[in-house]
């Protein structure tokens, strides 16, 4: 009986993880995927920016990777 449950338990786990592999992008589709509106950072200079002036206003290091004291000079 514990053995059917495991098994059961196996096949609707595999089911639900694969069920998300079957998705693909149609050629077509592509277009919209690649509009900057579609970007994480939609101005990444503006945000390097504004992170290099907060951490320099901080006189913190914030998880950007950046360096440096209050002063601005990395």
């Amino acid at each position: 009986m514990i053995k059917k449950m495991n098994s059961f338990f196996i096949i609707i786990f595999a089911c639900i993880v694969l069920a998300g592999c079957m998705q693909t992008v149609n050629p077509w589709e592509r277009g919209n995927l690649a509009k900057p509106q579609m970007m994480l950072d939609y101005d990444p200079l503006k945000s390097g920016i504004m992170a290099h002036s907060y951490s320099s206003k901080e006189a913190a290091s914030g998880g950007y990777g950046v360096g440096g004291g209050g002063c601005g000079c990395n």
